[in-house]
This record gives C-alpha cells, structure tokens and sequence, in this order.
C-alpha cells in the first residue's frame, strides 16, 4: 500500500476524480494531512464514509522509527531514521534567530563522492521516496513539539540525482493548507549538475539554489570534488548565469573551509575573480571533521583572512555560525557511525 504522503495536491485531484469524487477532496485531504497531522484516516470528520474508505483502502498513514535522537548544547537536534526497508537516514534541526530550519536527506548513501564528505562513505542504495523526505519534516515537528519554518535539502544526497522527488517535496511542504513553508524558505543545494540546474530555472517555485562549490578552479575541484570531471567549473557557472537570467535569482555559493587545501589568499582570490558580477551569495562554512577524512578545520585566523579578502573584492559573503559541533554534525557521520 502506497505513502499518501507521495501525493501533490495535482496527483490528489486525478485520485479522487477517478474515484467519482469532486477535485476538492484534494485540498481536503492535503488539510488533514498536514495543518492536522491526522495519525488515522477516521480522525478525518468532513467527508463521507465511502470517501473515507477509499482512503483507507488505497493508502497508507506511515511514519518514520525514531533509532537516534542527539542534542547539541547550542539547540541543533540531530535524528537517525529507519524506513520501512531498515535503511537509515539522517535529519537535522536547527534553531536560528528568524525560527526552525530542518536540513532533509534525499537519498539512502551518496555516490557524488566528494573526498571531505561522511555522506560519500556509504554508497548509494536508492533514492528516497517524496514521503520519506516530507516525513523527515512532519516526524521532526512532532518529536521536538516545534513549527518548522524554513527547509534546507542538503542532508545526505545529491538532491538533483533524485529530483521528481524533491520537486513534488518542495510543492507539497509549500502548500498553502499544508504546512505552508514558504518558497523563499526552502533552499536546494546541488554539487553541480548542469543539465539539472538548467532543468531547475524553469521551476515555477521561487526555491533558493545553492551550489555547492568548495574550490575556486578545476585543478583543486577535480581532487576534492569528482563531479567536476564530468562538470567543470566553467560548466557550471554558465548554468548559474543561466539560471539567474531566467529567475533574477540570487544563487547562494558554498564553500567549506578545509585547513591547507582551500583556505589561502590566492583561492580566495581566485573565487572573487570567477564569481565577479555574478548575483551570488558566498557561505563560507567551517568543516566538522570527518573520522577517516584527512581533512581539517581552517584555523579561525585563515577563515577570517579569507572572508575579509573576498569582502575587499566586493563579494557578498557570510561566514556561517558553526552549529551542532558537540554531536556528529557532519553529514552522513551519526549513520556511518551507527552502521559501523
């Protein structure tokens, strides 16, 4: 028996239409779904019961197993899942100054393979189901009694290697009777795959995008970032051009900090000079060692250096609050963990 939690509001009206019911059933259902958080289909009082049978007949009401629950002295949640096929997943929540932020998993492992990344440890098994990346969301409220506000798809994946999924994620925590997150509160983070990106500027949802590029050149990229050999750079930020002039968005640009590999004058130099009057945005972010990884954190004095350089060439850029460093805050590294 299929997830309702799988549907849009669109696949929910060819449901009930087939059924012989109105169109509204749709946005019904989508209510008590998700502004009720309903835990069985008999909870709902304003259809008929045949219309309730259906439901009950044709779909499921299931939820995430709860293996994990860690907590940072600074308020960052970190939660280990088991789905139904006793693969495990990663969710985190994050308590910021404009309210709650859930970074969502959209794949069971990782085959981008990026050399400073726990996720990359543990290959690729599948692709989540939309249901099991909007009950990341809905099991996340329930168990830490909070309203999540703004959604980030950065967990575990590569969110564009499964992205039907994500998009009917993003339209279904977007709805206006659901839980109504707002699109300018959602942001997809990408390695860099092009055609994907390309394919995402059509997208009818004013979503945030952010690239993930970690190296200001192909040289270094190549070496930390395998994408890159199938994308390079120059690639990629030609679809980031592209993407802006179709959406007159602003792209957000990561770039972790590892200690020696990509943290000096000149790459900081190098990345003002690729990104010159590009409408980006640079989040610098400290790395969370990875057990395994040969990486380390830049020193607080080489973060700061390179920061104030890339200020002093005019782009726009912050230096993200480190968050969760008490537990296993890199991600993919609370699953290894637990698997190892």
């Amino acid at each position: 028996m299929e997830s309702i939690y799988n549907y849009t509001e669109e696949q929910l009206k060819e449901y009930w239409i087939s059924k012989g019911e109105k169109g509204f059933r749709a946005s019904q259902t989508i209510e008590w779904l998700y502004r009720h958080q309903i835990h069985s289909f008999d909870e709902i009082t304003n259809m008929k019961q045949t219309a309730i049978e259906y439901l009950k007949n044709d779909f499921s009401l299931e939820s995430l197993k709860c293996v994990t629950h860690q907590k940072s002295k600074d308020g960052t949640q970190k939660f280990l899942f088991e789905l139904k096929d006793g693969n495990l997943i990663e969710t985190v929540l994050m308590h910021q100054e404009y309210g709650y932020s859930v970074c969502v998993t959209t794949e069971v492992g990782c085959n981008m393979d990026c050399q400073f990344c726990a996720s990359g440890m543990k290959k690729k098994l599948r692709n989540l189901e939309t249901s099991e990346i909007v009950l990341q969301v809905l099991m996340v409220s329930r168990l830490a009694e909070v309203r999540v506000s703004h959604v980030v798809i950065m967990g575990i994946g590569e969110p564009f290697d499964n992205y039907e999924n994500v998009i009917r994620f993003m339209k279904i925590i977007n709805h206006p009777l659901g839980l109504e997150i707002g699109a300018r509160h959602i942001t997809v983070s990408t390695c860099g795959l092009v055609p994907k990106i390309m394919e995402y500027a059509e997208f009818d949802l004013q979503v945030n995008l952010a690239i993930s590029l970690h190296a200001p050149n192909n040289t270094l990229r190549n070496q930390i970032m395998p994408i890159n050999k199938a994308y390079p750079i120059e690639e990629v930020i030609k679809a980031i051009k592209y993407y802006i002039d179709k959406t007159n968005r602003r792209v957000t640009i990561e770039y972790i900090l590892l200690k020696g590999i990509n943290d000096s004058i000149a790459c900081a130099d190098e990345l003002a000079t690729l990104l010159h009057g590009l409408n980006v945005y640079v989040n610098l972010i400290p790395y969370n060692e990875v057990v395994g990884k040969p990486y380390a954190r830049s020193t607080k004095e080489d973060m700061v250096a390179f920061f104030d350089w890339l200020k002093k060439r005019r782009i726009n850029v912050q230096l993200r609050k480190e968050q969760g460093s008490d537990i296993d805050a890199a991600c993919g590294q609370l699953r290894s963990k637990h698997m190892n």
